[in-house]
């Protein structure tokens, strides 16, 4: 394989605690980096760096890991703007915009939803996200869940069935109906197209009763396990993910001390998602809080139609700093390797020796340039590695 030398590295984050000053961020000065198609092969003093093929000289520039996307909703169709409007004067969100998208995404050809789909998975990619997870759920029916399940695994192999997204309109008066159709038909249907299954637990979606349901299912045809929790309320969503030992419990905007201890005793990590605050203007969960209780966050986009139209991960970074009480740092691991961490993937997030070649030149001296410079285009290469068992 070719090797490439990364030199001249102003800044480099690794993300690897036994590099650099011993942090958890595994920062080096004046550092280099070297690189083959597919994985980090040294790292260390640009002045020990030695030879390779190929050489990149980036100038003193910042270089640090690929962020990592764990919470995406990129395959729909239509928009809702009148309903981002309608909450910027006061309307309060309750999720019942969901059934608006399934009918316009029921409606759309499959090059229609794999092109803008596309489309918005390479904004994502411009903004320096390296890996995505991209969910399902806005058909509802056994087809069209399988069809926006091939869609997203056009993007990414991180692909997550959502058909217990809300019910199905044609359900509203059959819950119990649905809830066998989505642990029943439609899993079927759709676990060998998907890595992940996930549900919406939360006030107006499913119950944790209904929820157990439906991820124990599909945890017996295969799929690991996330889960929508507490986003509208405490309603029980966190304490079923980690009873379940699901990867992720993503939104977490209403938590209690409980729920804090119980994460922090287990491996389910809390992912927040402040796009999600920020356009519904719902308050904002404490990172700080979370940190403190010993808990592992992730930081994602939660990039969809109703509630965060978001394509830049240092803006989901820059809310989680204002907004959350993270630091830069912080905010820079939850986007990395709290989100691989999310994803259950040790081989992406950092950049020690033998991880994924996926990083970031930024087109600044350090990685706070990312958040100080709130939507500049700070990010100016982004390297996202081959897969080497391609």
């Amino acid at each position: 394989m070719t090797t490439r030398l990364i030199r001249a590295i102003g800044e480099l984050t690794t993300n690897d605690p036994s590099i650099g000053d011993g942090t958890a961020l595994g920062r080096l000065r004046d550092a280099a980096m070297v690189v083959d198609e597919s994985r980090v092969l040294w790292v260390g003093p640009n002045l020990h760096a030695p030879e390779a093929d190929e050489v990149l000289d980036v100038a003193g520039a910042a270089v640090t890991p690929g962020f990592v996307d764990s919470h995406t909703h990129l395959v729909f169709a239509g928009e809702r703007s009148d309903e981002f409007e309608a909450r910027m004067a006061g309307t309060p969100y309750d999720g019942g915009g969901i059934v608006r998208t399934v009918s316009a995404t029921r409606a759309a050809s499959r090059a229609e939803l794999t092109t803008a789909s596309h489309a918005r998975a390479a904004a994502l990619r411009r903004s320096g996200v390296t890996t995505m997870e991209v969910k399902s759920g806005y058909e509802l029916t056994v087809e069209g869940e399988a069809r926006l399940l091939e869609v997203a695994a056009s993007i990414t192999s991180e692909v997550t069935y959502l058909g217990a997204h809300v019910v199905a309109p044609e359900f509203a008066h059959d819950r119990d109906g649905y809830v066998e159709l989505v642990a029943g038909a439609m899993l079927e249907r759709c676990a060998p197209l998907a890595k992940w299954a996930d549900v919406f637990c939360d006030r107006g979606a499913f119950s944790v009763d209904e929820a157990r349901v439906i991820l124990q299912s599909a945890r017996s045809a295969g799929l690991d396990l996330r889960l929508h929790g507490q986003q509208l309320g405490a309603t029980g969503g966190v304490a079923l993910a980690v009873e379940l030992g699901a990867a992720s419990v993503d939104h977490c905007t209403y938590v209690t001390d409980d729920d804090l201890e119980a994460l922090a005793g287990s491996a389910t990590v809390a992912t927040l998602l402040p796009g999600a605050e920020f356009a519904t203007r719902s308050p904002y969960p404490s990172g700080r809080r979370f940190l403190d209780a010993g808990v592992r966050i992730a930081i994602a986009t939660d990039c969809n139609p109703g509630s965060s139209y978001l394509t830049s991960m240092p803006l989901a970074m820059a809310l989680a700093v204002r907004e959350m009480g993270l630091s830069v740092d912080e905010a820079l691991y939850g986007a990395t390797r709290g989100g691989a961490a999310a994803l259950r993937r040790p081989d992406i997030g950092h950049l020690g020796v033998g991880a994924r070649a996926d990083f970031l030149v930024l087109d600044a001296p350090r990685a706070a340039h990312l958040v100080y410079r709130l939507g500049d285009a700070v990010v100016s290469y982004v390297a996202s590695a081959t897969d080497p068992d391609a």
